[in-house]
């Protein structure tokens, strides 16, 4: 019999106080709980790690000796755990080549169906290509050419430059005594040889006869010699007409004589050199120099700076080399480059090709043809050195590659199509587009292909299907993956595990809610439970109210969150969880709430206007952003929000501000810059990736810290800086564990285990180091504080105040100073980098953009989101904001709703307004859930005296 429940006895990983818990299995199950309040350390660190670490177990000691091994996880036992698969948000590929298509494995099923069915096309004159057999070649020409005088040549060379002496002497020493050489018959003399500077064809002649039915055995000898030498190609010449036609045993254009390869699957892939396009390489765009780039500011002179990659003048050879190139055209290098003639400024970009008069004294030196500087700086992108093409980087901008135009693939694969589609043009199409292309696809094709392609379409419509069911049809297999969200590549992955169709194993999600309209949410929830009734066990680690409502088993973790976190708060099936109190089902019964503002924020009255944007899917799109207000923008997925304000507007202010190369998306025009001084981004992306980077040292109060330390009256007797406080550089730190406080030791086939450092047990300093003190703490001791306690700590420290303050402000009051970067969340990380950006001094001019800042944040955190938010623009910033979650929608001042559907069907804005007037508009899929939780929300009544509280009198709305 199956194990009911998987049980867990004694968790003590990271801040779990001694967890004990029974989850159903065959079940949905939820964990959720304020965040850092322990959901992944059980979900992801015990249960998950420990699943895994026993499948390792079954290995042989050799294999696992290769695998690397895996820690035992803090608990006493874990009993009927099946095999466990985690699908986390954190593993999407940076390779610019991997892509949706590759990692859902689609396009290689496509590549299978285009190598084994398409038909071939010239890529000259658009005409079907032809395959002929031997004999079919041979009664054609009996058929058209009968009683004709004919030569059969063998084509060895095709267009293509050099003196051939070599090839000569060897179709002599092969017995043949003519050639073609560029359409004229010639005998082959002792060190013949053409001219190596102009493009050849050289045919070798393999016979002259008269075609008859009778010579049907020489002429087919012939043929097959002309065919070999050929490669498998061959040209027959009727000296009467002067006229040739191509005969090939594989795809041949019979008017041109162009001649594929047979197709293989990999003749369909842009990783692959028999089908990657060989000017981009397979990536669809190329680094390309531009003038713009090389020259910014065509107001500054030369002398000033206006050549970027040079710089302001200075004496060296190229300043003199250009200084005589402008004096001749009457000129100089404090000249603005507006002010030159276009022919000039040509020159200098692009070289002058022929030495200047001789006569100049002056010139003598420089009497070789000036380069060019773009000529030279796409010279050094070849370099060996990885700072010289880090430093070029910076002047290349990407442009669609012109010979494939995106596509990826050389000419000849785009040119095998099936019902005249390529499979470069299926690739772009948006998934929902596909299915429906796919849909009665037998009928236009023909029995041989039908009878080929049965199974391979089988394959390819069920794992579009599933991308369908979680919610992506507005995807392309195009799309490279690195563009896609952590939601997007988790439910990917969700599709594909949905795809393997396995039963009987734990599945553990980490929020695959993450940029999910609540459209899309409840395919979503409908592919869980598809997951589920097929027999597997499913544990999704979650804020989503639609999930836990729908979820089998709810499990709340807390009360609080890091050191105050850790239990089990309350558990059971959705209705009785809600009856239990805790906080979260507090939130969920509405008890507690977000409250709303009765009065919305004036702003400045002024506005961001962006006219014209036309990236990706976005149809000429009108931007107006009100500025000094709370700014929300929405809409389903892939309805073009980050077209708009990551991939548009931002690089644009980036640009505007701080000189930015990141090309923004195709736009018109951009008024409103000058209500602005600066634009601040905040992303999700993890504040460091190594155990070292720590939040004292990414909001950089650590610096600060170590000043104060530096400062002291026993740290200047002993003469120590800064520096000395530091556990990344030797001086200060314990040298033994190198400043990690740990030390790591290789067991070979068993998992590598990590002991506290036995020189300074875990304090990462030297004795001398810590014996320096503030208020009787150590640097170490500053380390290991929670934030709350170093607020009260610092208090009469301004500048370490300012920083740690914000940190605790976003609801990060129980990390430590010194937490190791790897071990916080999503959320946590991007409240951090929040907290570093609120820190720093505000002009009330600034422009905030955040992408889903709600991600990873239970219902009482997004409380402290948003008042922190409100803050912030209650000091007159504009606080723009890309969000799903509607806790946060509701309490903007001015919502911008893009749609109505995604991909294709995206692109328009199609409602803007205060939260109220956005809730009554017809089209928009937002204004239904919107006007939903409008209804319930309450509005908190506005007191003039103290702005501290928000908590007043409620009423109804």
């Amino acid at each position: 019999m199956e194990a009911p429940f998987i049980e867990v006895y004694g968790a003590r990983e990271h801040n779990l106080k001694n967890v004990s818990v029974q989850i159903p299995r065959g079940k949905l199950v939820v964990f959720t709980g304020i965040s850092g309040s322990g959901k992944s350390s059980l979900a992801f660190d015990t249960i998950y790690a420990e699943g895994q670490r026993r499948y390792m177990e079954t290995f042989s000691a050799y294999a696992r000796s290769f695998m690397g091994g895996l820690e035992r996880p803090d608990v006493d036992k874990i009993e009927g755990l099946s095999p466990v698969i985690s699908i986390e948000q954190k593993t999407t590929s940076r390779n610019p080549r991997s892509t949706v298509g590759t990692i859902t494995e689609i396009y290689d099923f496509l590549r299978l169906f285009y190598a084994r069915t398409a038909e071939a096309f010239s890529y000259v004159t658009g005409k079907k290509m032809i395959r002929q057999s031997d004999d079919q070649i041979i009664n054609y020409i009996l058929k058209h050419f009968e009683g004709r005088k004919l030569v059969v040549l063998a084509p060895v060379v095709k267009g293509r430059k050099g003196h051939y002496r070599e090839l000569f002497q060897q179709i002599a020493k092969l017995g043949f005594t003519k050639v073609r050489v560029d359409g004229e018959l010639l005998d082959i003399t002792s060190k013949m040889q053409v001219d190596r500077y102009k493009i050849h064809d050289i045919e070798i002649v393999i016979d002259r006869l008269v075609v008859k039915e009778d010579d049907r055995f020489r002429l087919s000898g012939s043929m097959q010699s002309a065919l070999t030498h050929g490669k498998g190609t061959a040209l027959v010449l009727d000296p009467d007409a002067n006229k040739t036609q191509f005969f090939s045993r594989f795809l041949m254009d019979p008017a041109t004589g162009i001649a594929y390869d047979d197709p293989a699957p990999n003749t369909f892939s842009f990783n692959s050199p028999y089908g990657a396009c060989p000017v981009c390489n397979g990536l669809g765009e190329i680094q390309q120099i531009t003038e713009e780039s090389v020259m910014p500011d065509p107001k500054l002179s030369i002398s000033r700076g206006g050549i970027a990659p040079l710089g302001e003048y200075r004496d060296i050879w190229i300043f003199q080399q250009l200084n005589l190139i402008l004096k001749k055209n009457k000129a100089s290098l404090t000249t603005p480059i507006e002010k030159l003639p276009r022919e000039l400024v040509e020159r200098l970009l692009n070289g002058v090709p022929e030495p200047d008069d001789e006569d100049d004294k002056k010139k003598a030196t420089y009497s070789e043809p000036f380069e060019g500087i773009i000529p030279f700086l796409r010279r050094q992108m070849e370099s060996d050195s990885e700072n010289i093409r880090e430093w070029i980087q910076q002047y290349t901008q990407a442009t669609e590659c012109p010979e494939c135009h995106g596509y990826r693939l050389k000419k000849e694969s785009l040119h095998f199509k099936i019902d005249q589609k390529h499979i470069g043009e299926l690739s772009i199409m948006d998934i929902g587009e596909l299915s429906r292309w796919f849909e009665g696809l037998e009928d236009r094709l023909t029995d041989r292909q039908n009878l080929i392609a049965r199974e391979l379409l089988k394959e390819i419509r069920k794992r579009i299907g599933f991308l369908l069911e979680v919610g992506l049809e507005y995807l392309n297999l195009h799309r490279s993956v690195r563009t896609l969200s952590g939601g997007e590549s988790q439910r990917i992955r969700l599709a594909t595990q949905i795809g393997t169709q396995l039963v009987g194993v734990l599945y553990i999600m980490d929020e695959p809610s993450i940029g999910l309209h609540q459209r899309d949410n409840e395919r979503l929830i409908n592919a869980l439970k598809h997951l589920r009734d097929l027999g597997n066990s499913v544990i999704v680690v979650e804020h989503d109210k639609d999930m836990i409502i729908h979820a089998d088993h709810v499990l709340d973790i807390g009360p609080g969150a890091g050191i105050h976190g850790g239990h089990v708060v309350a558990e059971g099936e959705p209705d009785a969880f809600l009856r239990s109190g805790s906080l979260t089902a507090q939130y969920l019964s509405g008890e507690k709430h977000i409250e709303l503002r009765k009065k919305k924020r004036e702003g400045h009255g002024t506005e961001l206007l962006l006219k014209g944007a036309k990236g990706h899917n976005l149809k000429n799109v009108t931007l107006k952003v009100p500025l000094g207000k709370l700014v929300a923008v929405t809409g389903v997925s892939g309805s073009g929000k980050s077209s708009l304000i990551h991939d548009t507007l931002y690089p644009i202010l980036n640009k505007h501000f701080f000189n930015a190369k990141k090309e923004p998306l195709q736009f018109q025009t951009i008024e409103g810059l000058e209500h602005l001084d600066k634009v601040i981004e905040v992303d999700q992306s993890p504040i460091g990736r190594t155990p070292r980077s720590n939040p004292a040292t990414y909001t950089g109060v650590f610096t600060e810290i170590r000043q104060l330390f530096s400062n002291l009256p026993e740290a200047k007797i002993r003469g120590y800086g800064p520096g000395r406080f530091s556990f990344n550089v030797k001086g200060g730190r314990c040298e033994t564990c190198e400043g990690a406080g740990i030390r790591t030791i290789e067991m070979n086939f068993l998992p590598d285990v990590h002991v506290q450092c036995e020189t300074c047990k875990g304090r990462r300093y030297n004795r001398e180091t810590l014996e320096v003190r503030f208020k009787g703490k150590s640097i170490t001791d500053v380390l290991d504080m929670t934030i709350e306690k170093a607020v009260e700590f610092f208090e009469n420290q301004p500048r370490i105040l300012r920083k740690i303050k914000t940190l605790d402000d976003v609801g990060l009051g129980y990390i430590t100073l010194g937490q190791q970067a790897t071990t916080l969340s999503g959320g946590e990380a991007q409240r951090v980098k929040l907290a570093t950006e609120l820190s720093k001094k505000d002009t009330g001019k600034t422009f905030y953009i955040l992408d889903e800042p709600t991600t990873g944040l239970h219902f009482e955190d997004i409380r402290h989101l948003s008042d922190v938010l409100q803050k912030l623009a209650d000091k007159g910033n504009s606080v723009l904001i890309i969000e799903h979650n509607l806790d946060l929608i509701k309490v903007a001042d001015h919502i911008i709703d893009l749609g109505p559907e995604g991909g294709a069907g995206g692109g328009t804005i199609v409602a803007q307004g205060t939260p109220e007037q956005v809730a009554k508009a017809k089209k928009s899929h937002t204004a239904r859930f919107l006007a939903e939780e409008l209804k319930v929300s309450k509005y908190a009544e506005e007191k003039p005296v103290d702005k501290g509280t928000d908590n007043g009198e409620e009423q109804a709305a």
